[in-house]
């Protein structure tokens, strides 16, 4: 095999970590693929071993539990797998007032969009450093940079993997680990949020992006080294905006799209639902196979 390492992708068996797996595919990269239990993850792997021919390594495990990431890194490590890009794209997202939340729910968000990124990469650092040039990709939120209703918990798990990964970025440059944070907007990843997103006005219908259209830009932004990948010009004009429009209109916009917003009535599986921006955007943040059950 010429290509001796491995990227390994989070949440990779649907959605936007599925299309990124394909997308490093593409590339000639070998996958180790991890996501739940039970979600066809073996069967994604056999047919990109099969289209792209490189080697995919599928690996079942949920990271919202205890030791499942020690477990995970003790399990590449007993294959004998070398990884040099490490994609933390598992997480779970949520659209409520914070009192009617339950607080099983919320730590079980923050233990898998804070916890499991930030004890994965700290178990894999030696080895990334070990076969620099390496990458670290974080998929964050364009909901990290804004202040919302309905989204406090899930928006503060967003700004955290944002100042997380920019602040590891400073340290790890010198060793030649580059670590980069994509925050994509509304994405068409399944019915539910498909059936959101169209309860927004015309820019939020209009900013939304496919998966499949996200992925090689997180891809080419991550190998070209950027800090920061907001794809979609109409989602980079926002973050723009929201830097140069006095606060009382941001909040204006921010106020007027959450009043806007109707979601489907809640299912047994919690859908990564992300609504929100300074010019009335609905953001779906719909990271693939981050679906995770809250019962």
């Amino acid at each position: 095999m010429n290509n001796p390492f491995y990227t390994l992708i989070t949440g990779a068996s649907m959605g936007f970590g599925k299309r990124l797996a394909v997308e490093c595919a593409r590339r000639r990269m070998n996958l180790i693929l991890v996501a739940l239990p039970g979600e066809s993850l073996h069967q994604l792997a056999k047919s990109i071993k099969a289209t792209y021919a490189v080697d995919v390594v599928a690996i079942e495990k949920d990271l919202s539990e205890d030791q499942s990431c020690r477990e995970l890194f003790e399990t590449v490590n007993e294959l004998d797998l070398q990884v040099n890009v490490l994609i933390n794209n598992a997480g779970v997202g949520s659209t409520e007032f914070f009192c009617e939340g339950s607080m099983t729910r919320y730590e079980k968000q923050i233990r898998l969009n804070v916890l499991a990124t930030t004890t994965l990469t700290h178990l894999f650092l030696q080895m990334l450093k070990g076969n620099a040039p390496s990458y670290i990709l974080n998929v964050g939120s364009l909901a990290s940079f804004f202040s919302l209703q309905k989204k406090q918990v899930y928006g503060a798990t967003k700004s955290f993997i944002c100042y997380f990964s920019k602040s590891l970025r400073r340290e790890l440059k010198r060793e030649n680990v580059f670590v980069s944070v994509v925050c994509p907007g509304g994405m068409f990843t399944n019915k539910e949020v498909t059936q959101t997103i169209k309860t927004g006005n015309y820019i939020s219908r209009l900013s939304s992006m496919k998966p499949e259209d996200v992925a090689p830009i997180a891809v080419d932004g991550l190998l070209q080294k950027k800090e920061v990948i907001i794809p979609g010009r109409i989602n980079r004009t926002i973050v723009f905006l929201d830097g140069m429009l006095p606060r009382f209109i941001v909040r204006f916009f921010e106020e007027l799209t959450m009043k806007r917003l109707h979601t489907p009535r809640r299912q047994p599986q919690q859908v990564n639902i992300d609504n929100m921006s300074v010019c009335s955007i609905a953001h779906v943040n719909a990271e693939g196979g981050n679906i995770h059950s809250t019962n």
